[in-house]
């Protein structure tokens, strides 16, 4: 599988096998932790969701999707009834996840709605979140054995929900966010990602002149109103802001529409996708 990749930095691994999938270097040394990230390769689905489609609400065959977990599970070797996964609707809504919430969204119905971030400090717990094209935000305190993951697309990322993650660390375990390691995951690239006023003039309310000076929009030219959007450099503004050291943070090498035979792609596939996970535990 050729992989095209934006930048140099070699942030991510990509691991063969049946059921690949993508781990990140910073977070391989966490021995704490079980992370990874799915590719849509590996499954058992078909058409449009074609194989590893790990979202419930696109129109796939609930049975393949529940399949697919359990493969994706095996890899990683995270059991789909340890998972919690979110039920998200572009808020920064972040919940923690107990016992109670095992297996929801996976194996047996949610009690939980509008929820785009979790955290935990329980072992075995499983946080998981969909993406196609959104940033997802890996966030884990090895000194409180802590852990959030949090799905960020660009409604998220004006509402800054990196930051409501990693107030919640603060808020309920006791984290400082100087020992917070975050990581920003295989999502859209500014290459990609062309957005209009509406969306441009949000970004530039919320950062200021840093929006410019930061690169976080690039006006298009000679096209006037049409700009390019870093979601990755917005986010890393976010959790810097939020008090995590800059050396704490790592950045994908991997655009998800650059990508569409590797990552599904909302905007590569003009929707006709389905979707991806990231997965974050505890190990116990």
């Amino acid at each position: 599988m050729e992989i095209k990749y934006f930048s140099a930095s070699g942030s991510t691994v990509f691991h063969y096998g049946r059921v690949p999938y993508i781990t990140f270097k910073s977070f391989d040394g966490l021995d704490f932790v079980r992370h990874g990230f799915s590719t849509r390769l590996g499954g058992v689905s078909h058409g449009i969701y074609g194989s590893m489609n790990l979202c419930y609400t696109r129109g796939d065959d609930a049975e393949a999707v529940r399949r697919n977990f359990s493969l994706i599970g095996g890899a990683l070797k995270i059991a789909p009834e340890d998972m919690v996964y979110a039920m998200q609707t572009h808020t920064a809504n972040v919940m923690e996840a107990t016992d109670a919430h095992r297996g929801m969204g996976v194996v047996r119905p949610r009690d939980f709605d509008g929820v785009d971030g979790l955290v935990t400090d329980v072992p075995g717990i499983a946080l998981v979140t969909t993406y196609a094209d959104c940033v997802p935000v890996f966030l884990a305190d090895p000194v409180k054995k802590a852990i959030g993951l949090a799905h960020s697309g660009w409604r998220g990322t004006v509402n800054n929900i990196a930051q409501a993650a990693v107030n919640r660390l603060l808020e309920l375990y006791g984290s400082k966010p100087e020992n917070i390691r975050a990581f920003i995951g295989p999502s859209i690239c500014r290459s990609c990602y062309e957005v209009g006023e509406d969306v441009a003039g949000q970004f530039a309310k919320k950062y200021g002149e840093d929006v410019f000076l930061r690169g976080v929009l690039i006006p298009i030219e000679p096209y006037k109103g049409k700009f390019l959007l870093d979601l990755h450099t917005a986010n890393k503004i976010n959790l810097i802001n939020a008090g995590i050291l800059e050396k704490n943070i790592g950045m994908t090498d991997i655009c998800t529409c650059c990508n569409p035979s590797l990552l599904f792609s909302h905007r590569a596939s003009k929707g006709q996708r389905g979707g991806m996970c990231g997965f974050l535990q505890i190990a116990d």
